[in-house]
């Protein structure tokens, strides 16, 4: 985990869930308590998604800039959710199906899901904010679990 100007790792580790099989990563969890003092990202910098926090002063400036276009090959798909409102349980899986664990998510909590598969339980009338790669090509993208 990449990190700057930061509060002491240990506060922030108990609000970041790492989701592993092994040594590979399939998923974060960070709870909606979690409020860095400074930079830090979750993602190692090779990694198909670039998802942390960007801590500024009030006052700094931003200048105004274009992202160049950067071909790039990547395989699989990640998301990244939002629970903006309801709660829901989430089954994390591995790549061969196995079920790795099952968590509660409430409003404010985001799912960093890398690798393997997912599922989900809505436990209330729940709202997510999905952000994945585009383009969509459809449910054919999409394998069953079970």
């Amino acid at each position: 985990m990449r990190q700057r100007r930061s509060r002491p790792m240990e506060e922030l580790m108990e609000l970041i869930e790492h989701i592993a099989e092994g040594d590979t990563v399939l998923a974060y969890i960070l709870r909606q308590e979690l409020a860095p003092t400074g930079t830090m990202f979750l993602t190692p910098e090779g990694s198909n998604v670039q998802v942390g926090f960007v801590v500024y002063p009030a006052g700094a400036e931003i200048p105004g800039h274009l992202h160049r276009p950067i071909e790039r090959q990547i395989r699989g798909t990640f998301e990244v959710l939002v629970v903006k409102k309801g709660r829901c349980e989430v089954d994390i899986y591995t790549d061969n199906r196995k079920l790795v664990t099952t968590r509660e998510l409430r409003p404010g909590d985001v799912l960093v899901a890398l690798k393997g598969g997912h599922g989900f339980r809505l436990l209330e009338d729940t709202v997510f904010l999905e952000i994945k790669q585009g383009p969509y090509s459809g449910t054919e993208e999409k394998e069953r679990v079970l």
